[in-house]
């Protein structure tokens, strides 16, 4: 008869060899801010090409959207990480809600000011000499208010609400339209036959991080360990997402969000590469996810400029860097 000893030498055997019962997965969520895309690509792929099992983890997705509350989901701890961004994350603190974001898969915000190819708009301060500019109440409180503090010729009297239909900006050349780089231009293009000519915000030095990976103070204080093997995977779901056989995650996509076509797929990723949203500034050398005390810093104090935040508001309690900035899933890329 075997001993006690022999029997546990056995079955750990039996485990490191792959043949014995697997360790159970922990189970965590990740809301989304909007509905299924390839904005959100790297995290479908996590899921669809097993880097999350990989480092332990069973991952439910749960799609945003116009009805959708995953940052109310988030506070009152029914997921466990949101898509969150830094403006309401230092909101939350100035509320006293302890969310703290732990990632930035996007180093560039993809907000853009679209304009018309021939209107004599051909850099990002020419945008101050049209009539009009659609923009949603989100962009009007916050960009178009650092445009008027930080570019001469930006005034009041060119906003116009825009409802998420580009048919009054393709009618008028004199107009501009706020819109996202992996999405607006590409059904301009379609419906009106032209393309738009496309000013990235980030590149005219409106700095915040998107797309981030937020949850909880109380996550950070109780699984540290989870919440870097979430982080971590997703960073090796981008890679494999932007380089890689995306295919699968694709499909899974397509499934949360059967609106979405394979041609607004190719173009969302086509830009992100081309644009640098991923992979820019720090991201280039320390990897996908990269945040830094200097760059937040930067986002805080043009929101102060603004007054859109108080500049005695304890920003630093919004983020940490410490899951970050590692390298990690570098060698991925291809």
């Amino acid at each position: 008869m075997m001993s006690k000893t022999g029997l546990a030498a056995l079955a750990m055997g039996l485990m490191l060899a792959g043949t014995g019962p697997a360790l159970a997965l922990d189970e965590v969520s990740y809301g989304t801010n909007w509905l299924a895309q390839a904005e959100h690509g790297g995290f479908y792929q996590a899921v669809a090409d097993g880097t999350y099992e990989k480092h332990g983890l069973k991952v439910k997705i749960i799609q945003g959207g116009p009805n959708a509350a995953n940052r109310s989901l988030l506070i009152a701890g029914k997921v466990d990480f949101y898509m969150g961004g830094p403006l309401g994350d230092m909101d939350a603190v100035k509320e006293g809600i302890p969310m703290i974001s732990v990632a930035s898969i996007f180093q560039k915000d993809p907000q853009v000011l679209l304009a018309h190819p021939n209107a004599g708009v051909e850099k990002f301060e020419d945008l101050a000499k049209l009539d009009t500019i659609f923009m949603g109440k989100d962009g009007y409180v916050t960009y178009f208010e650092w445009m008027k503090k930080n570019f001469k010729g930006f005034k009041e009297e060119q906003y116009k609400p825009y409802t998420f239909n580009p048919a009054p900006f393709i009618a008028d050349k004199k107009s501009a339209q706020q819109g996202y780089l992996t999405s607006e231009p590409y059904e301009i293009e379609k419906q009106a036959g032209w393309a738009p000519k496309v000013f990235l915000l980030a590149d005219a030095g409106y700095s915040p991080y998107s797309t981030m990976i937020t949850t909880t103070q109380g996550m950070i204080d109780k699984k540290p360990d989870v919440v870097q093997r979430f982080v971590d995977a997703s960073i090796e779901g981008w890679y494999n997402y932007i380089y890689g056989d995306n295919k699968k995650a694709n499909e899974l996509i397509k499934k949360d969000n059967p609106e979405m076509t394979d041609g607004q797929i190719a173009y969302s990723i086509k830009k992100m590469k081309e644009y640098g949203i991923l992979e820019s500034g720090e991201a280039l050398t320390k990897g996908i996810g990269c945040m830094t005390d200097a760059r937040y810093k930067q986002f805080f104090d043009e929101m102060v400029q603004i007054n859109a935040l108080p500049k005695d508001l304890d920003y630093k309690k919004a983020y940490t860097t410490k899951f970050v900035c590692k390298g990690v899933g570098m060698a991925l890329k291809k």
